[in-house]
């Protein structure tokens, strides 16, 4: 994968570019994101979208969109595509898309006859600013030509290619991602002039909108109103659709033969005249494409938030805050893409702010956050677990952590909010009326998938958590910890077969409640056979993996039901209960593959290699589909497995490039084995 590239036939086919996604975001969660087309598709979509301090600290769409044109003589060539109210799309600019690439930067390519428009953007990583370089080209035709005529004067240069004018009509919504905006009599329609722009600031409390540019420009105001705006992601997804939006004015600037011009969209004021050395320096910072984990690094780089010193990790784009239990299931595989551990330790440490009475929330910080998860702090020791493998400092992790590993395993011995150790040592959750493990949707207030009672991956994640920290304990001699923790490790493993494993069956009850076992095919159980440790036999963790091999593995990730279930939903679509139903009753989803895979190895050991390398390099095929450059939240479960939900999610990149280090770490033991042979 030496660059990804889309050429005018795919760009032409809106069946094809109107289903590809592209996304930009920095570290405070500044983003651009929009369809390959241009036009957006969702409410989430926009060229400019930022936090707000003063209103939610939530992302806000501020500028939706730039209409741009090229006038060329006295004929003018209008660039946008915009789909209005009944599937009307006005204009048809992507007709004159010659091309999108990615290999430094993104760089899209108009083309009206001998004129070449191309389009680079950047949002700049420690600032909330979007940095766009439109230059004027000629076809490759006569660029050739004018290499050969070097002596040729600049009047004959203009002769050859005369000047364009480029006008841009900004559209503004300024509100919350979540919710749409409407023509209303309140908005501030004026401006205010600033060094080689204008601002914008259309409701109380918001940050203006700075646009400038590099050279003097043109503005003429003349405010209207957009109107029915059709967001077809959203209608299909059984949401309101329709937006009104608001045009100040028009932009225009002349632009000679070879010459760029540069536009900075930001929430703040900065100096014009430093825009070109701004965008380079920025654009020093980004790294080729050459392989397809160069592509996923940059796909784990946006997934990082930082506010203030704080740093959290943003569960997936365009419409996913901060979630407890993604962020520790992802920290491992983003700093490994990133080759950075420190950050695994920030994150922690951001997340340590909101640790309370044993557990980590779910959702949300501070007074507002929410602790329905049983899963997310026995994550917590799981993502330790990885740090101690990635670094070796293990000291650092009791000296830090200890006292936190200490008190949830003390609290759940002791019971919390419905989560307990029971005298059998299994961990017993639940909760009428919602969902504590990762399978949470819920439909007018009742669980879709409850699970209450003894959850098996629940209580796989216990067993490893109880186990790796007595293991600390014992490395740095805290024998009160360790023996009291001695009875569990003896009798934990005959009290879990005996709980969740069914001889005949071959394979582990998902959950058990009052003795009432749900043998529901399901991929929890794969992570019994992935974690370092298992209260189960080689033997057994092996028939698990075939059972979950030959019933719920596909190229995309695991089935959350088997196809055989009653029950299963092979495809997610349609309005939330619809999909909501399916989420987790056959939907796949692809976090769930880097268990699977390490669960492979586990029990195969590098002989299991070449299926594991199979399933990673076949993700090289959809970098390009859904969120170009990036991996999908979910997928059908029936072929051909089409992309659904967030179009790049954290623990869907994290967990493909945790099987990337799993392949080189078996690829790297079996070497060492052969060579002492």
């Amino acid at each position: 994968m030496r660059e990804i590239l889309f050429k005018k036939d795919d760009l032409l086919n809106l069946e094809f570019s109107l289903q590809r996604e592209i996304l930009r975001a920095n570290m405070s969660n500044a983003y651009a994101c929009t369809s390959l087309a241009g036009c957006n598709t969702r409410k989430y979509h926009g060229l400019f979208i930022a936090p707000q301090q003063k209103i939610d600290n939530e992302n806000h769409v501020l500028l939706s969109y730039l209409d741009e044109s090229i006038q060329a003589g006295n004929e003018e060539f209008h660039l946008a595509i915009h789909q209005y109210k009944d599937g009307v799309f006005y204009p048809k600019g992507h007709k004159y898309l010659e091309s999108y690439s990615l290999k430094d930067l993104p760089v899209t390519t108009y083309r009206i006859g001998d004129i070449v428009l191309t389009k680079q953007m950047q949002i700049q990583e420690r600032r909330d600013r979007l940095l766009i370089k439109y230059t004027y080209e000629t076809a490759d035709e006569d660029s050739k030509v004018g290499k050969r005529r070097t002596s040729v004067s600049k009047k004959e240069s203009d002769n050859m290619h005369p000047s364009v004018v480029l006008k841009l009509n900004p559209l503004l919504a300024f509100r919350q991602v979540h919710k749409l905006s409407k023509r209303n009599d309140y908005a501030d329609t004026s401006f205010t002039e600033v060094e080689n722009g204008v601002a914008y600031q259309l409701y109380h409390d918001y940050t203006p909108l700075y646009l400038q540019f590099s050279k003097k420009v043109h503005y003429e105001h003349k405010p209207d109103w957009y109107y029915n705006f059709e967001y077809s992601k959203e209608k299909e997804r059984g949401y309101d659709y329709l937006e009104d939006l608001f045009m100040p004015g028009t932009f225009t600037v002349e632009l000679s033969y070879g010459e760029s011009v540069y536009l900075a969209c930001g929430i703040e004021e900065g100096n014009p005249f430093l825009l070109s050395r701004d965008f380079k320096r920025e654009a020093s910072n980004r790294f080729p494409i050459n392989t397809m984990e160069d592509v996923l690094k940059r796909a784990a780089r946006m997934f990082f938030c930082r506010k203030g010193t704080d740093i959290d990790v943003v569960a997936g784009f365009p419409w996913f805050g901060r979630w407890g239990r993604d962020t520790f299931i992802s920290l491992p595989g983003l700093c490994y893409a990133l080759d950075d551990m420190s950050l695994m330790l920030k994150v922690i440490d951001t997340m340590m702010k909101d640790f309370k009475d044993g557990l980590f929330p779910n959702i949300g910080y501070s007074s507002q956050a929410a602790y329905n998860s049983a899963d997310a702090p026995l994550w917590f020791f799981r993502c330790l677990q990885q740090y101690a493998e990635f670094t070796d400092d293990r000291k650092k992790i009791w000296r830090k952590y200890s006292k936190t590993m200490k008190s949830i395993i003390s609290t759940f011995e002791e019971g919390v909010s419905n989560i307990r150790m029971d005298s059998n040592y299994l961990l017993f959750q639940g909760q009428d009326g919602k969902a504590l493990t990762w399978m949470d949707a819920v439909i007018d207030g009742n669980p879709v998938t409850q699970r209450k009672g003894y959850a098996v991956e629940i209580n796989a994640l216990w067993y490893n958590a109880v186990m790796f920290t007595k293991e600390l304990a014992e490395e740095n001699c805290d024998d009160a910890f360790s023996t009291h923790w001695d009875d569990f490790a003896k009798s934990f493993p005959s009290a879990f077969k005996e709980t969740f494993w069914d001889k005949e069956r071959g394979y582990l009850a998902d959950c058990v409640y009052n003795n009432e076992k749900d043998f529901s095919v399901r991929p929890n159980m794969i992570f019994v056979a992935a974690l370092p440790y298992s209260p189960l036999a080689l033997k057994i963790r092996q028939l698990i993996v075939e059972k979950v091999k030959s019933e719920l593995l596909t190229p995309r990730g695991l089935c959350t039901l088997s196809p055989k279930d009653v029950k299963y939903h092979g495809h997610y679509y349609g309005n939330q209960a619809q999909r909501d139903r399916a989420y987790h009753n056959g939907t796949v989803w692809p976090w769930l593959l880097g268990a699977y895979c390490e669960a492979y190895l586990r029990v195969y050991g590098a002989v299991g290699l070449s299926h594991v390398e199979e399933l990673y390099k076949g993700f090289e095929d959809i970098l390009t589909d859904y969120c170009v450059g990036s991996i999908a939240e979910v997928y059908d479960a029936d072929p051909p497995f089409k992309a659904g939900g967030s179009i790049s999610q954290a623990w869907s990149v994290a967990e493909v490039m945790r099987i990337k280090y799993l392949i080189d770490k078996y690829q790297t033991d079996d070497n060492k084995e052969g060579g002492s042979k």
